[in-house]
């Protein structure tokens, strides 16, 4: 179950070797930085993609990656090695207040 102190969202860390070798929690932490990084590319080559066989199968590729990037995220929060701050409260308050205003600007359809 996440913890909360101090703002910080954290699950109990799970303990690993601290040596100079890589240990489990470096090897998800590369594969995350990694995929992270391929869905942005991807992302770019949905977005200039004309040919629609081609964008068919980025999106498929992309969908891939992108759930990838999920369960290691998942994976990494869950052993304690992601955190996450809490949001301040007013804060989001009056960011949804300003945004909820927005939309009276503009009439639905």
């Amino acid at each position: 179950m996440p913890q909360q102190q101090n703002n910080k969202i954290q699950n109990p860390e799970t303990q690993v070797p601290k040596t100079p070798q890589m240990n489990d929690r470096d090897f998800a932490n590369d594969m995350l930085t990694t995929e992270k990084y391929m869905t942005d590319s991807y992302s770019t080559a949905l977005n200039e993609a004309s040919n629609q066989a081609i964008y068919q199968d980025l999106n498929t590729i992309f969908n891939e990656t992108q759930e990838c990037q999920r369960n290691l995220y998942n994976l990494m929060f869950k052993n304690g090695w992601y955190s996450l701050e809490a949001a301040d409260q007013q804060k989001l308050q009056q960011a949804h207040q300003q945004f909820s205003g927005y939309t009276n600007q503009f009439p639905l359809h």
